[in-house]
């Protein structure tokens, strides 16, 4: 009998705990379980990140999909007020990918504004690259999509190149497993590559010196140390640049304009 009332007295118990705590559980359910949320831009920080203000407290948010120029680099300042122009002091939605936060502790996020994809505008109009370093998600085909529409549009990240050798210099292989790179200049005479990049998705840029691809011959850039010739450059200071879950390679001018562009 004493045990019977032992369990009635715990039921109840259990039961004032939750009708008082219902509240702050229901919250904190509905934040761990939704794959979105609403808040205010406060502010802009650069062209792929900004701050939210939510219930008084101030969240970093990297936008998902994407990748901007960097301070100091060409349309840094443009991608930025890009990004405020279409996003701050606005109320936005934020929809979360397969990683919640990043190693900085940043939220990652696709921003929306009344349903319209931010983070994919800013792709198609040239101040961002495509960057989907978890993996290929429900959203890529869309962006690759609107990065393709911007090449053909000509602007900005898209701008091609007016170098003589940019109809020269072809991708001849991308390889992935070996993290190898070749080109080859099919014209019948020399191409100076001096301060041309290449670069992956993110942020890994290699900058070719004082090289010249002789007519008809191939380069091969290959990740890891190792002494320089005419035939093989080494990108030092990575283990690996391209990813197995998908990557891209962007060939630049001198300028920073795209010589050519080739996504797996």
């Amino acid at each position: 009998m004493a045990k019977k009332r032992q369990v009635g007295i715990l039921i109840i118990l259990i039961t004032i705990f939750f009708a008082i705590n219902y509240s702050s559980i229901d919250s904190f359910l509905k934040d761990f379980l939704d794959e979105s949320k609403t808040a205010i831009v406060s502010r802009v920080i650069d062209g792929d990140t900004l701050e939210i203000t939510d219930k008084g407290n101030r969240e970093s948010v990297r936008l998902l999909g994407i990748n901007t120029p960097e301070r100091g680099e060409v349309l840094y300042d443009e991608a930025k007020r890009f990004l405020e122009e279409l996003s701050l002091n606005k109320s936005v939605r934020l929809e979360f990918g397969k990683d919640r936060y990043d190693r900085y502790n940043r939220t990652l996020a696709y921003i929306f504004v009344n349903e319209f994809n931010i983070n994919k505008e800013i792709v198609r109009q040239g101040y961002a690259n495509i960057y989907f370093p978890s993996g290929k998600d429900v959203y890529y085909n869309e962006f690759l999509e609107a990065w393709k529409e911007c090449i053909n549009r000509d602007i900005n990240l898209c701008e091609k190149s007016k170098d003589e050798c940019a109809n020269c210099v072809i991708l001849k292989d991308l390889d992935v497993k070996n993290q190898k790179v070749i080109f080859e200049n099919k014209c019948g005479f020399d191409c100076d590559l001096n301060k041309w990049t290449i670069k992956d998705e993110g942020r890994k840029k290699f900058i070719f010196g004082n090289f010249i691809l002789r007519e008809n011959e191939n380069v091969e850039v290959i990740i890891g140390n190792g002494k320089n010739t005419s035939k093989t450059l080494y990108w030092k200071g990575y283990e690996y640049v391209w990813t197995e879950t998908g990557d891209s390679i962007f060939l630049r001018d001198e300028k920073n304009k795209l010589v050519l562009y080739k996504n797996y």
